[in-house]
């Protein structure tokens, strides 16, 4: 008596599911860190995307471990961040119900590789 999960086992994870094209080309930002105000304005984001994995040989530098001073193979992702350049900023107010967009100001000169972005 046979079982199907042995003839004919699922192909791929569900994890990757539904299959589809994604919405968008570029990453969207979901979350931002903390921001420190006694900082001066600074960039808290960075745009960058999956683009593969592969695999490192390092050697490990960890006291009491039984791979100190060994070589060990690990996997590695590689993000591609392509260049980024601003075009304008938003500053945000805190409301009640929290951040609300307050001013968007843009740069008076933008390239025109930039504005055929928009």
């Amino acid at each position: 008596m046979s079982h199907r999960k042995f003839r004919a086992p699922r192909h791929g994870s569900l994890g990757f599911l539904p299959r589809k094209r994604c919405a968008r080309h570029r990453g969207k930002v979901k979350t931002f860190p903390k921001d420190d105000k006694s900082k001066p304005c600074h960039l808290t984001a960075f745009m960058g995307h999956k683009a593969g994995m592969t695999h490192i040989l390092r050697e490990v530098d960890r006291v009491g471990s039984r791979s100190h001073k060994k070589e060990v193979v690990e996997a590695v992702t590689i993000i591609e961040t392509p260049p980024m350049m601003a075009v304008g900023v938003v500053g945000y107010i805190e409301t009640p119900r929290g951040l609300r967009s307050f001013k968007t100001v843009f740069a008076q000169h933008i390239s025109d590789e930039c504005k055929r972005r928009f």
